[in-house]
């Protein structure tokens, strides 16, 4: 016995302009049937809360899945799938397309080649799938447009719960964060890390989607940001708090990235305060009360 619930969607030539498109969302619980063989021509995310079964690889290799887990099914690649007939499972699935799934893929949110991957929690990806389906109802003006926002957060929301990794990241991630502004080498952050050059810039990849270079690079210049516009510290300052000695190096570098120089982009800043920077992230939804005297 199972259940199931589908909604399917067509894009228009304006929606899919977005990048990234929802095709159709799914809430399916119980001993569903085997899903397969088949090829789509679209990626789909299989997000299982509950439950175990397996999956097939195209050279017919059978892998155990088992909850929480998501399943990866990619245009072009065969698969073959189904819970196991006396538990079931409980599973939420969105289908998507557009170009931007190439993006997402380089950054390591989607994983062709990982068809099978654990969660360490099913929920935020189920309530996401849940805002979807939420959205798929009749006569939604902005179904298109809620959708494709929701499966951009779908796609971070999984790579943050996958079970090799931690909310904020790797490990490694971490340490580079909290060492980016020192002045060091790639070849040093290795070292402090107890790793190669090369395994470093694997496991930057893997994490991040890019060099380890480019992964200091943006924590350093997004610092310089907030330095420049919460400060008046002068540039030469700031380059050498963000881990640059030569402040024409880092002015250079800030500009060639940024597209405008450390000066015009302060100057474009100017409706922040200098000295009243805070390091501490306020709550939006519960903003401080600003209370007013009568004068």
């Amino acid at each position: 016995m199972y259940h199931t619930w589908m909604r399917f969607f067509t894009p228009g030539p304006l929606h899919r302009r977005l990048g990234l498109v929802c095709l159709g969302v799914g809430l399916q619980h119980g001993a569903l049937p085997a899903v397969g063989p088949r090829t789509l021509d679209h990626h789909v995310a299989v997000v299982i809360d509950a439950g175990r079964g397996w999956y097939r690889f195209p050279d017919g290799r059978r892998t155990p899945v088992t909850a929480p887990a998501l399943l990866w099914l990619t245009p072009g690649v065969p698969h073959h799938y189904a819970p196991d007939p006396a538990t079931g499972w409980d599973e939420g699935f969105v289908d998507f397309t557009g170009p931007v799934t190439a993006t997402y893929t380089e950054l390591g949110c989607i994983e062709p080649d990982r068809p099978v991957v654990p969660l360490t929690d099913a929920g935020p990806a189920r309530s996401v799938i849940g805002r979807i389906a939420r959205a798929a109802r009749r006569g939604n003006p902005l179904l298109e447009v809620e959708t494709s926002a929701a499966v951009h957060e779908l796609l971070v929301t999984l790579r943050r719960t996958r079970a090799d990794t931690t909310p904020d990241g790797t490990p490694v991630l971490t340490a580079l964060a909290r060492d980016a502004c020192r002045p060091l080498t790639v070849a040093e952050h290795a070292a402090r890390n107890g790793m190669t050059p090369a395994e470093l810039r694997t496991a930057v990849r893997r994490g991040a989607g890019c060099s380890p270079k480019d992964y200091l690079l943006g924590i350093r210049l997004g610092r310089a940001k907030e330095l420049l516009a919460g400060t008046d510290l002068p540039v030469a300052a700031v380059a050498r708090r963000v881990g640059y000695d030569d402040p024409a190096y880092f002015s250079r570098l800030f500009t060639r990235r940024v597209g405008t120089a450390p000066v015009r982009f302060r100057r474009q800043q100017e409706r922040a305060v200098p000295g009243g920077w805070s390091t501490r992230i306020p709550d939006a939804e519960h903003p401080p009360t600003i209370i007013t005297g009568h004068v």
